[in-house]
C-alpha cells in the first residue's frame, strides 16, 4: 500500500505539472524578453531582431529588448543564450553561423547547437552577394577573380567575423577559383561593409539582407549573387553560375533558438507569434526589400532543417579543412 501511496502521490504531481502548463503559457509574457543578437548593430539580424521587437511589443504589451552580443564568429552572445535561464525571457536571434558554422568551426564554442537549445522557427532565408566599393575597377565576377589571380595575397575580403557566413562564403569562393586574397575579420557585417564601401577592404560575400541596401543606395557594386537565378529585386546582378561557378552554392538564413528546456507552452506561443509576424504583408515586404524571403515553420520542421544544415556546412569545413582554435 505504501508503495501503491508513492506511486499515486507521483502520478497526481505528474498530473499538476501538465495541467500547469497552459496556465504557463497564459500568463507568459509578464515582463520584458531579452533578444540576444549574436551581431553588433547594423546588419540583417540586428534589422530583422528590431522588426520582430517591435512587433511582439505591439501585440503582447511587452518590451523586447535587443542585446546586441558580437565577436567571436556569433559564439559569444550565442553561449551567453545557451546559459540563460529556459523561462522564455530570453530567446537568441540565432542564424547558420551560430547553429551550422561556428560549432563545427571552434574547438571551444562554448555551447552544443543542438542539445543547449531549443529551436522556435526559421523566419527567413536569403542568398549571398558578393559586392564591392562603387569606385572598385572590377566591373564583373571575373574582372575581380583574375584581378586576385594576377596579385596573389594583394586582395581581401572582409567577414563578420571567423566563422561567420561571409568568412565561409568567401573560404568557399576561393578554394573553387584558386585565388589568394587575404581574410579581414571584424565583429559583425556592419564595420565590414563600411570599409568595403570605403574600399579599405576589396570585397565581401555577404547575406543579400545586410548588402542589398547598400547596393541599392550606389554605395556598392554587386557583381554575383547565389542561387539558380536572378533574385528578382537585384535583377542587374548575376548569379555565380552565370559568372562561370557553376557549382558555387552559399546561403544564410535568420531564425529563433530559446534555451533547452524552456516550457513546450511557451515555445508554442512563441512559436505561433512569431510565425503570425513573419506572414504579415507589410512584414514580408520589408523581407523582400532586404532580399530576404519570409518562411515561418513549426519547431519541429525548423528542427529537420537545422540538423540538416549541420551536416551540410559540417561537409564544407572538413572539404575546406577550416578551424578555428
Amino acid at each position: 500500500m505504501r508503495w501503491q501511496s508513492g506511486g499515486m502521490r507521483f502520478t497526481l504531481v505528474l498530473l499538476g505539472a501538465v495541467c500547469a502548463m497552459p496556465a504557463v503559457a497564459q500568463d507568459y509574457p509578464n515582463k520584458p524578453i531579452r533578444l540576444i543578437v549574436p551581431y553588433p548593430p547594423g546588419g540583417g539580424n540586428d534589422t530583422i531582431s528590431r522588426l520582430l521587437a517591435q512587433k511582439i511589443n505591439e501585440s503582447w504589451g511587452q518590451q523586447v529588448i535587443v542585446d546586441n552580443r558580437p565577436g567571436a564568429g556569433t559564439t559569444i552572445g550565442t553561449a551567453l543564450a545557451a546559459r540563460a535561464a529556459p523561462d522564455g525571457y530570453t530567446i537568441v536571434m540565432s542564424s547558420v553561423a551560430t547553429h551550422a558554422m561556428a560549432p563545427q568551426l571552434y574547438a571551444k564554442p562554448g555551447y552544443d547547437a543542438l542539445k543547449d537549445f531549443a529551436p522556435v522557427t526559421l523566419l527567413a532565408t536569403t542568398p549571398m552577394l558578393m559586392a564591392i566599393s562603387a569606385a572598385a575597377p572590377y566591373k564583373s565576377l571575373n574582372d575581380l577573380i583574375m584581378a586576385a589571380r594576377a596579385t596573389p595575397g594583394k586582395l581581401s575580403y572582409a567577414s563578420g567575423g571567423n566563422g561567420t557566413p561571409p568568412h565561409l562564403a568567401a573560404a568557399i569562393f576561393a578554394g573553387k577559383t584558386g585565388v589568394q586574397m587575404v581574410h579581414v575579420p571584424y565583429k559583425g557585417s556592419g564595420p565590414a561593409l563600411v570599409d568595403v564601401m570605403a574600399g579599405q577592404v576589396t570585397t565581401i560575400i555577404d547575406t543579400a539582407a545586410s548588402a542589398t541596401p547598400h547596393v541599392r543606395s550606389g554605395k556598392m557594386r554587386g557583381i554575383a549573387i547565389t542561387g539558380k537565378q536572378r533574385w528578382p529585386d537585384l535583377p542587374e546582378v548575376p548569379t555565380f553560375a552565370e559568372g562561370g561557378l557553376v557549382d558555387y552554392d552559399a546561403s544564410a538564413w535568420y531564425s529563433i533558438h530559446a534555451p533547452a528546456g524552456t516550457p513546450p507552452a511557451i515555445i508554442k506561443k512563441l512559436n505561433a507569434e512569431l510565425v503570425r509576424i513573419v506572414r504579415l504583408p507589410e512584414i514580408r515586404e520589408r523581407f523582400r526589400q532586404m532580399s530576404a524571403e519570409a518562411v515561418g515553420n513549426t519547431p519541429q520542421e525548423f528542427d529537420v532543417f537545422v540538423k540538416a544544415e549541420i551536416i551540410k556546412w559540417g561537409e564544407v569545413i572538413k572539404a575546406l579543412d577550416l578551424r578555428i582554435d
